[in-house]
């Protein structure tokens, strides 16, 4: 288990589905402080929870965001259609935010850092999503934090707040062949992923650990 009580986890996106589950399992489950850090007021309320809103291009105020806590759970993310094709702009959100928050456990001595990744993650991708997810894996497991766990799920169930038809479809459709998929493409419902998250973040884990489908529904 976590070294300590009472511990201080940070999660940035809590509006996402996997954030979401990762706010309400770890306050159902453990007795941890929650700290959410985002942009803008999300307005999720709880006794032993607390909102920091930041510029995430701020490095100073993710720093000071994140000093004191345990351990930080990234499960940022965009799309192209948010940022309008701009592949810049989705490189600030995919890149720039989960490498500045690492850098921000480095500088605070934080000793856990959980990244929401995806499967197929590869610097080599001709595929510019995959790519860049290889290259955050890259950038971030070359810090030094004591753990570093990438969670690599390939579709996500679970109802999101915002309308993604491609991923919808994908909901529907992949779960009647996914026995016909490799294990690590296979869908997998996202509180499977986020208490997968909570499970390693309370463990005595050491090192850069990857989390595909098995490992996840173990």
């Amino acid at each position: 288990m976590f070294i300590g009580k009472n511990p201080h986890f940070a999660i940035i996106r809590a509006s996402g589905l996997i954030g979401g589950y990762l706010f309400n399992h770890l306050l159902e489950q453990t007795d941890a402080t929650v700290t959410i850090i985002s942009r803008r007021p999300l307005n999720l309320h709880h006794s032993r929870s607390k909102e920091i809103h930041v510029e995430f291009s701020n490095q100073l105020a993710l720093y000071q965001a994140v000093k004191g806590v345990d351990a930080v759970f990234v499960a940022i993310g965009t799309t192209q259609k948010k940022v309008k094709g701009d592949l810049d702009a989705y490189r600030k959100i995919d890149y720039d935010i989960p490498v500045a928050l690492a850098r921000a456990c480095v500088t605070n001595s934080i000793p856990r850092f959980l990244l929401v990744s995806s499967v197929g993650a590869d610097t080599r991708s001709r595929n510019f999503y995959l790519r860049l997810k290889g290259e955050v894996e890259r950038a971030v497991e070359q810090m030094s934090i004591p753990y570093i766990g990438i969670f690599q799920p390939s579709v996500l169930i679970g109802p999101r707040t915002d309308w993604r038809p491609g991923e919808r479809i994908s909901q529907i459709v992949m779960p009647m062949v996914s026995f016909l998929l490799p294990d690590r493409y296979r869908p997998i419902p996202a509180p499977v992923v986020a208490n997968a998250m909570i499970r390693e973040a309370i463990s005595d884990q050491k090192g850069v650990k990857r989390y595909t489908y098995r490992s996840m529904k173990r």
